[in-house]
């Protein structure tokens, strides 16, 4: 059976990803595989505070808590990912990556990825 560290390694051996970086929701990480240019835990720190206002924003506009969100900022992306009520996957994206297929594995795998955490 996979572990959490074989599902961070596989996502980050994708073309054009920079980071994928599993965290609790109170943004403590709990694994990650990244290139040399990026602190996993100083980033990590930051997605709750993402989460809670999507979450707030989803319940104002009656669509519910954040399960996926695109974050494009000037030199790339980054995707947040709800996998389950303690755990988050951030993955940080080229601009010239495949965004299309991944959002697909991941939204297919959500479950599968959840499970391991």
């Amino acid at each position: 059976m996979p572990t959490i560290r074989d599902l961070a390694g596989a996502i980050r051996q994708r073309e054009g990803v920079e980071a994928a970086v599993v965290l609790g929701r109170d943004g403590l990480l709990i694994d990650s595989q990244t290139s040399d240019t990026v602190d996993a835990e100083h980033i990590a720190a930051h997605v709750p505070s993402i989460i809670q206002f999507a979450d707030e924003f989803g319940n104002a506009a009656q669509r519910g808590t954040l399960q996926t969100a695109i974050l494009e900022m000037e030199r790339g992306l980054a995707v947040v990912c709800a996998l389950s009520s303690d755990a988050v996957l951030l993955v940080l994206v080229q601009p010239s990556a495949n965004l299309g297929q991944l959002l697909y594995e991941i939204r297919r795998n959500r479950a599968n990825i959840a499970a391991l955490v």
